[in-house]
């Protein structure tokens, strides 16, 4: 009996969408600001990965 690797990765629950109707506009308005900071995280972060991708890249290749 065997097994599949991909098991025992962890998968990725998909997160439920904020219910927009019972924000205000000022509510609205900062969750836009959260959101914005999110992806400014997750590009720096995208960023730092490529970086060191790249880093690695040029050490291997010498």
């Amino acid at each position: 009996m065997g097994f599949d690797l991909d098991e025992l990765l962890p998968t990725k629950i998909p997160k439920k969408p904020v219910d927009l109707n019972g924000l205000s506009i000022s509510d609205l308005q900062d969750y836009i600001l959260a959101l914005e900071s999110e992806i400014t995280r997750a590009r720096d972060m995208i960023q730092s990965k490529q970086a060191s991708v790249a880093a690695a890249q040029a050490f291997f290749k010498k």
